[in-house]
């Protein structure tokens, strides 16, 4: 059986940036557990930011919030920084976790909390950075899942569902079960959402509390992913661009990505049987290319495919195996874009219905212009003024969480137990309100309720007709 890893231990003293603009941070920063934390969609540019900020703040430690980055190997495919591209920043959970691991939430937290405590202990700056905004609301929030059930430390579904007779054969009797223990709970999180579905049966196991009445009510409305409540004073950057840019973007990454050996690497962990639901199989860009290596095996001896190069996989003279490959390969550019939508609607979930304060930025000029400074001034320049402002303790540079807009992010907060499903869709579910007005607003949408109101005036035609 795997384990996880050990927290990543902290470097005991790291380099200090060469010219970096504040030659010592404030002794009030530490005092104040001051941390910056550098969100946004994948593509946005958060780790150039991140390292960038490093040139103008002493004492700059990166710790990355990337749920896949964090697993050894596919260092190509999760896009991890390379080393000369750190310019020297220490950089914390890059690859220190087993690729055949579940790593949780919980786990981020228990490996994060330390590391920025002795960044902060030795009068650092640990600056966050990270596209997965579940790991950053954990890392702030004193109120998710997590904390909410303590006692789960340790069980397994398997060792206590079996006792209270909710064994589960498949993933779709498991969200069926969830269904008849709490109707409310299931109503909060997709079908599909397996791993969610697994903990919630987990806590009722093994708390007997039904995970509506954790997450609904006063006071869990009032703390619930809430960074007022955080044990840290956070300064959270938005770096963000128009959708069109970052779409190009990701699909010219993905296109260096193939030169650059991503299938060299995606080949090196493929297994037929494996399970593509935990560990490092999980990331965008493993599945998808499925159907070619199942091909891709058919016509190559075993020791070929484990010497195989991408070059030799790219250039194959078989029609199939092309199309195969240009299908992975376009199947990769939009799972990736569907993520960086699904990541821009958390960001705008997090400020709208939990009230963070996240200083958001335009980058959409610094990514269309060719000159070099560009980025330095649309987006370096301001988000350092902004940093230096939250660490100077500006009084006007107040977080967000003042109580005249509980009420309203309270209202909001209910709206995500709402489950909306859509049936011109092929009965897609969405959760919250937001959520559905977005899908409602999308082109594929319009286009399906367009053609069903097409079909309905037709048939409304016939049946006139033969009357």
């Amino acid at each position: 059986m795997s384990h996880l890893a050990a927290p990543a231990s902290p470097l005991s003293s790291p380099n200090p940036m060469p010219g970096a603009g504040d030659s010592s941070p404030p002794p009030e920063r530490a005092r104040r557990k001051a941390v910056v934390v550098v969100m946004g969609a994948t593509g946005a540019g958060k780790s150039r930011l991140a390292v960038d900020l490093a040139g103008h703040f002493a004492g700059v430690e990166v710790v990355s919030a990337d749920s896949m980055q964090v697993y050894r190997g596919l260092d190509v495919l999760t896009n991890k920084v390379p080393l000369h591209e750190q310019n020297g920043v220490p950089h914390h959970l890059l690859s220190i976790i087993d690729p055949s691991v579940e790593f949780t939430c919980r786990d981020f937290r228990h490996h994060a909390l330390p590391i920025i405590e002795d960044i902060l202990d030795r009068g650092g700056l640990p600056v966050v950075v990270g596209g997965t905004n579940f790991y950053i609301q954990a890392l702030v929030s004193p109120f998710l899942f997590e904390d909410m059930a303590e006692d789960m430390q340790g069980c397994t579904l398997s060792d206590h569902l079996d006792d209270i007779g909710l064994a589960i054969d498949d993933a779709r009797s498991g969200y069926e079960q969830l269904k008849e223990i709490d109707p409310i709970a299931a109503q909060r999180i997709h079908p599909n959402n397996h791993r969610k579905i697994k903990r919630y049966l987990e806590l009722y196991a093994t708390t007997g509390a039904l995970p509506s009445h954790l997450f609904q009510g006063e006071a869990a409305e009032d703390k619930w992913g809430r960074p007022n409540n955080s044990r840290f004073d956070c300064c959270f950057l938005w770096v963000d661009a128009d959708l069109h840019v970052l779409d190009n973007y990701v699909n010219g990454r993905v296109d260096c990505m193939i030169n650059d050996g991503l299938l060299d690497e995606v080949c090196n962990i493929y297994n037929p049987d494996a399970v593509y639901t935990q560990g490092l199989r999980q990331a965008i860009g493993v599945r998808e290319f499925d159907e070619f290596f199942i091909l891709y095996g058919t016509k190559k001896e075993p020791d070929e495919i484990e010497t195989g190069s991408s070059t030799t996989m790219a250039e194959l003279h078989d029609d199939k195996m092309k199309s195969l490959l240009d299908e992975a390969v376009s199947q990769l550019k939009a799972n990736t874009r569907r993520l960086v939508r699904r990541q821009r609607r958390r960001l705008h979930r997090l400020n709208k219905d939990f009230g963070w304060n996240l200083h958001h930025i335009d980058a959409t000029e610094a990514f269309q212009c060719t000159t070099g400074h560009s980025w330095d001034i649309k987006v370096v320049k301001p988000y350092t003024d902004i940093v230096r402002r939250f660490l100077s303790n500006d009084t006007t540079f107040a977080s967000k969480n003042s109580s005249d807009d509980i009420g309203g992010t309270r209202v909001a907060s209910r709206e995500l137990w709402t489950q909306y499903v859509c049936e011109a869709c092929d009965n897609r579910v969405l959760r919250g309100a937001h959520e559905w007005e977005q899908h409602k607003q999308g082109r594929g949408h319009r286009k399906r309720t367009q053609r069903l109101k097409q079909k309905c005036k037709i048939k409304s035609t016939s049946s006139e007709v033969e009357v």
